[in-house]
């Protein structure tokens, strides 16, 4: 040991040996510590020297100062405080060699003591056994807790021993450490390790120290400093490299870019530390995950240069184009934050001693805490960006609508942000259509579809809605209302020329608190988008059906298509027939439409339909059916009613195909009833005479009974079928379907109700008339029946007219015999003489010959009557089985007494 540590050793046992010895009591006897408490307090005084520990608070000696004056002062020691300011004085002003150089330390320590001490005289020994910790705590010097014997840290009084035997005792002790023991405390106190960070224990005091502990309080710098040295050098025992360059790694993979360690790995897909290197499995495992984030960058960003680069070749609409805008918003602030972090990452640790060494603040833990919700929203964009890749329009909107049904506020909040941006075109559009009628969908975004169509099938074909667009926040009742209104609204504009489509949708947007402005509506609002497409629809339909009405006048076109291709004005109808009857028995091919044109006008002003506007008779024309070889003029001859814009878009080209299919049925149901009105005119019973009738020989009166009764009976039977036909189609059809008509337009909302009850108005007459689908045999065989009915009133008008001439053959030759029997007979240039003349045959030829032609004609009746039977009851059996169930009623008027379920195909027959 040199002289220098034998002097500190020195000092140090006079402090310990000053510091042991108290007074007490009014005489104060000062109070001699034992050898062991001596021992015991020298070893921990040495191990407190030797120690690391440092003062809390930075070393300011002028502050020192004046907080012991101060505390001197309010103690009420002014004297002392003044005594202290002049030993203060003295002590500075010592400089050069054998002064003290750190004179902060010494007051600082002084200082210390002296709290201590008087903390530990408002000590019990009770507590004994608690006053390390309690003295730790209050900020004074740790206490030193010695075994059993010594648990007690209350002194204790020996006056038997003097002054001299402590002497003694420092000489022993002093012996005892003058092998070197002593000088190792000393050594460990000028070269103790800089990495040390666990304070010597008790097994370094030496064997007289048992049980001593010894902790440090108010030190967390210094615990700091050592914990984070021994982390940096276990760290650059592991690492190939630090930290510090991981994480700047780390960050350049988060924006896309290769570092110098961490790169991108086109097998793996993503970025990762080379496998050569070494660094521990938890840090590996720490940089793949933060990693992760650069990876879903790297493809939200790449979506969105796909996309603006694809935006020249149109394939991006603009929805997309405003998907792209939003990642491109949320990213920018993913750029402000990495930017914060890598501010972050260049400052150093803030520590409170100059001697510390310091790494950078930001950490790959840390990172990890500032990536949490960033990894979120980029995992999200990262999503949506697969799931829309091949989506546009309305389908990218329902796509990304999709995922914001998610019960984190953080991801709800998020997709609601993105949904407006995203949403924002799309709303407009739907504006825009409702409110104006315009369609500025250049890229098929829209859920509405139009294409280039005729003014007459605007509103039926012109629009349309495109089911993949639709997205999943408005449901397909609201996609179809806000498809009528914008259809309504073109409606008017093109096909109406009418501008009052405007003020009422402005009137609707002001009655739902919206403007008419651009953004408007947005993603969240679905319950104003549909108040303002609810109020607009009913307004601008409303306004649509009182210009249909009043303006158009459709109530009264559809009437006077009631009463002119329905047949339904009868004086008009039964007119028409008779001045175009002959004309019509003549070959299609020689009929002249113009000469019909000018019998119809002659027929409209010769019967109630002068009465009608100008304006329906104008629209009433003739049309000639296409025809073949052999075809009449009753097969080839209808009407047609040219309703002209914007009544075209009700009354269509395939509309007016089925009234004229209408019309041709009743057309030849009036033809066969105006037929068997003519053999009845013609088989009247007064156009035979009795003179004529007496006169005929008995066998030929016989035959032409029985012939006029076969022919009277069948045209019974014709007409009942017939009439109760008619009856059928004029009131159960035509007139029931079309109070049903009138019914549904008062109640009809828009132009699609009234659409909808004129198709069904229609669809009840074809049913109901036998012309619908499920009734096309029923129809043939009713045609058959027609067909039957013209064959015998041909029959039935050869057999008058035979008769006819037969009685005027009589009558002439009753007149002859009675003149003068001459021989000027021969000459005679009359009938008579003309070949083949039942006259010039004599009379027993004559009547030979009628009755020869009576039974050809009744033959020919029987042969009819047979086949219209057989025809009629397949008509009457089919009639139950048909599923319209007016169709039921028409049988019940046929066959109301039962005849026609009673007879047999056998009787019938014989009937004749």
């Amino acid at each position: 040991m040199d002289d220098g540590d034998r002097r500190a050793l020195d000092l140090v046992k006079e402090l310990v040996h000053r510091l042991l010895s108290t007074t007490t009591g009014p005489h104060r006897n000062p109070n001699i510590p034992s050898d062991q408490q001596y021992h015991q307090a020298l070893r921990y005084a040495i191990r407190i020297l030797s120690s690391r520990m440092t003062p809390s608070i930075a070393p300011d000696e002028s502050a020192m100062v004046e907080s012991i004056k101060r505390k001197l002062a309010t103690q009420g020691k002014s004297s002392d405080a003044l005594t202290f300011a002049d030993v203060y004085t003295k002590f500075s002003s010592k400089t050069g060699s054998g002064s003290v150089r750190n004179k902060w330390a010494v007051l600082y320590l002084l200082k210390t003591v002296s709290e201590d001490r008087k903390i530990q005289k408002h000590q019990s020994t009770a507590v004994a056994s608690n006053a390390f910790l309690s003295s730790a705590l209050s900020g004074g010097l740790p206490e030193l807790v010695g075994n059993e014997a010594n648990r007690n840290l209350g002194l204790r009084n020996d006056n038997s021993k003097d002054s001299r035997g402590l002497v003694g005792k420092l000489g022993k002790i002093d012996k005892g450490y003058s092998d070197g023991s002593l000088s190792d405390e000393f050594q460990n106190l000028n070269c103790v390790s800089d990495n040390s960070r666990v304070v010597r224990g008790k097994s370094e005091v030496g064997k007289g120290f048992s049980g001593g502990l010894l902790m440090v309080s108010k030190d967390p710098e210094n615990l700091r400093d050592m914990a984070y040295k021994e982390f940096v050098n276990l760290s650059k025992e592991e690492n190939e490299v630090s930290e510090d360059v991981l994480v700047r790694d780390v960050l350049y993979a988060c924006q896309g870019i290769d570092g110098k360690y961490v790169k991108y790995d086109e097998k793996a897909d993503g970025y990762v530390l080379p496998d050569w290197m070494k660094v521990p499995r938890a840090t590996r495992s720490v940089v793949r995950k933060l990693c992760e984030l650069g990876f879903l960058f790297r493809k939200v960003k790449g979506y969105i240069s796909e996309s603006m680069n694809q935006f020249l070749a149109q394939d991006v609409g603009t929805v997309g184009q405003a998907f792209c805008a939003a990642l491109q918003d949320e990213l920018s602030e993913y750029y402000k934050l990495l930017a914060v972090l890598e501010g972050q990452a260049m400052n150093p640790i803030p520590l409170g001693t100059e001697s510390a060494c310091s790494g950078n603040y930001m950490s790959l833990r840390r990172l990890s805490v500032w990536f949490a919700e960033p990894i979120v929203k980029m995992r999200l964009m990262a999503v949506l960006v697969d799931n829309c890749k091949s989506l546009k329009g309305g389908a990218m909107a329902g796509a990304i609508h999709m995922h914001a049904q998610h019960g984190d506020p953080l991801v709800n909040d998020f997709m609601k942000r993105l949904l407006r941006r995203v949403c924002s075109p799309l709303f407009e559009m739907v504006r825009r259509w409702v409110l104006e009628g315009e369609l500025e969908d250049i890229f098929a975004e829209f859920f509405v579809l139009s294409r280039p169509v005729k003014d007459e099938s605007l509103w039926r074909e012109g629009y349309r809605l495109h089911a993949a667009m639709l997205p999943a926040f408005i449901t397909q009742t609201l996609a179809k209302q806000i498809l009528r209104t914008g259809k309504s609204i073109n409606f008017l504009r093109v096909c109406c020329d009418d501008r009052g489509w405007a003020d009422a949708a402005a009137e609707a947007a002001t009655a739902v608190g919206t403007t008419t402005t651009r953004g408007s509506l947005g993603y969240g609002e679905t319950d104003a988008l549909e108040s303002l497409v609810t109020e607009a629809a009913k307004r601008i339909d409303k306004h649509l059906l009182e210009l249909m009405h009043k303006r158009y006048k459709f109530k009264e076109h559809c009437l006077a298509i009631k009463r002119y291709l329905l047949l339904g004005q009868g004086d008009f109808v039964q007119y028409l027939m008779d001045i175009v009857g002959p004309d019509l028995s003549e070959p299609a091919n020689t009929i002249s439409s113009f000469k019909l044109a000018t019998l119809l006008e002659s027929a409209i002003t010769s019967s109630n339909a002068q009465y009608d506007g100008c304006d329906i008779r104008a629209r009433l024309r003739v049309k000639m059916m296409p025809h073949n070889t052999g075809d009449r003029g009753w097969d080839v001859f209808s009407l047609e009613y040219d309703a002209g814009v914007p009544l075209n878009t009700v009354f269509t080209e395939s509309v007016m195909t089925r009234y004229i299919r209408v019309f041709n049925f009743l057309w030849k149901l009036r033809r066969v009833e105006h037929a068997l009105t003519g053999t009845w005119k013609t088989m009247k019973p007064n156009c035979i005479t009795s003179h004529f009738f007496s006169k005929l020989p008995q066998a030929v009166k016989s035959q032409l009974l029985l012939t006029s009764r076969k022919c009277q009976v069948l045209w019974d039977e014709m007409n009942h079928f017939v009439s109760n036909l008619q009856y059928y189609i004029m009131f159960e059809v035509l007139e029931v379907s079309w109070s049903n008509l009138v019914k549904e337009m008062e109640l009809s909302k828009d132009l699609d109700d009234l659409l909808a009850a004129h198709e069904k108005y229609l669809f009840s007459v074809l049913e109901k008339s036998l012309l619908g689908e499920r009734s096309q045999e029923l129809n043939k065989t009713l045609f058959v029946l027609f067909d039957l009915i013209l064959r015998f009133r041909s029959l039935a008008d050869r057999l008058y007219e035979g008769i006819n001439e037969l009685q005027s053959r009589t009558t002439a030759e009753t007149s002859i015999n009675s003149r003068d029997k001459v021989k000027s007979r021969g000459k005679t240039n009359d009938k008579s003489s003309e070949p083949g003349s039942w006259l010039g045959e004599g009379r027993k030829a004559l009547t030979e010959r009628t009755g020869e032609f009576l039974r050809n004609m009744g033959n020919d009746i029987d042969a009819i009557g047979k086949d219209y039977a057989t025809i009629f009851e397949g008509f009457i059996s089919q009639l139950p089985v048909q599923q319209h169930i007016d169709l039921k009623f028409l049988m019940f008027r046929l066959n109301f007494t039962e005849f026609y379920s009673q007879l047999q195909p056998i009787t019938r027959g014989k009937l004749f």
